[in-house]
């Protein structure tokens, strides 16, 4: 069995933020959730810097993204880990409350795997957290990694 890699969840919203955790649990994914509240602590948490120094090497299976986060915004940090070689196969999946089409379009043009608007309705947003979580934690075939990072 392949190890468990972490969810990286990027969200500052703490009604989002314990929703999607409580869906994440629903699904008894064994793999842990790293939370960051802004998109300063997701950079640090992916780069192994400040409070993250120590953590233990590798990428996340997956890094769901918000889009609006105070510090550095989730198009930044989506930009910042899709041009870097190291970290661009890490998937991305985008998780916003915005309808607007210019994220949306901003956000693939970026190289974002999936985006996935917030449902306003609790059932909705959970049952999406939890199809999210099994396909990414459980499902998805991550690309083979050489002997680098990860």
């Amino acid at each position: 069995m392949a190890d468990l890699r972490p969810i990286l969840l990027v969200e500052d919203n703490p009604r989002d933020l314990e929703l999607t955790l409580a869906a994440l649990a629903k699904c008894q994914l064994a793999n842990e959730i790293v939370v960051a509240r802004d998109g300063a602590e997701a950079l640090d948490y992916l780069n192994g810097r400040n409070a993250y120094a120590d953590r233990q090497p590798g990428d996340p299976a997956v890094v769901l993204l918000d889009l609006k986060l105070p510090k550095v915004d989730g198009l930044e940090v989506l930009e910042q880990v899709k041009t870097n070689p190291v970290q661009r196969q890490i998937p991305v999946v985008m998780l916003t409350s915005s309808r607007e089409e210019r994220d949306l379009l901003r956000s693939y043009e970026l190289g974002v795997n999936a985006f996935v608007v917030k449902p306003v309705d609790f059932n909705a947003f959970f049952e999406a957290i939890q199809d999210l979580g099994m396909f990414w934690a459980i499902l998805n075939e991550p690309p083979p990694r050489g002997n680098g990072h990860g």
